[in-house]
């Protein structure tokens, strides 16, 4: 899956470990074919023909998922469009949304709590600035792990950066008409949001089959 693809961009599941891993097993006296079923996924780290010259062990490219595998040695070592093919489905991306805010909520409380000891020295603590402030940070937050994750598909633009900073402007744009600070203050809102958005979209790109 993704984490193969992850695997062999980085260097981690590729030739050298794969020709490694096979002398290490002993892989030649375990069975008696000569044929490797790798991840398709797994190929842009994988060069078969230098497995086959320093293993003996053929390099075959199988499906994209697991569950396919059976169907894949069934049909002869061929694969069907659908083998091919990897989705992304809400399901799948909303499943990871949890994960990503709850890593993100320890950087909120960080900034908060510095955010917080300033109003307090401030004495704007309670303020309807300061609290309007502390619900949009949270809104960036939820924008570029909640939201970005689920419309994804239909964000303009391919960068998941650029998609990131457009889900920012709307929260900024929000915060620009609910907030009572200064015309600077809100304006800077502009500068600061759609940065956070996009670099925290930005982390989503090892969690999908496209960047």
């Amino acid at each position: 899956g993704i984490n193969v693809w992850c695997a062999a961009g980085k260097g981690t599941f590729g030739t050298d470990e794969l020709v490694t891993r096979i002398a290490a097993a002993r892989l030649d006296k375990v069975v008696s074919h000569r044929t490797l079923i790798i991840p398709q996924l797994g190929a842009p780290g994988v060069a078969a023909h230098v497995v086959k010259e320093r293993s003996g062990f053929s390099v075959v490219y199988g499906p994209v998922l697991a569950r396919d595998i059976k169907a894949f040695l069934a049909n002869s070592l061929k694969k069907t469009a659908a083998m091919r093919r990897k989705d992304f489905p809400l399901r799948e991306r909303t499943v990871l949304a949890p994960i990503e805010l709850v890593q993100s909520l320890k950087y909120y409380a960080i900034v908060m709590a510095v955010f917080g000891l300033v109003a307090l020295l401030r004495g704007s603590l309670l303020s309807t600035s300061f609290l309007i402030d502390a619900v949009f940070l949270f809104a960036t937050l939820l924008a570029g792990t909640v939201l970005f994750p689920i419309l994804l598909p239909w964000l303009p633009g391919r960068p998941f950066s650029f998609k990131g900073a457009l889900l920012g402007l709307a929260v900024a744009a929000g915060a620009f008409l609910l907030s009572d600070a200064s015309l600077v203050a809100r304006l800077s809102y502009f500068l600061f949001i759609p940065a956070l958005t996009a670099f925290i979209s930005l982390n989503f790109t090892g969690c999908t089959p496209y960047t």
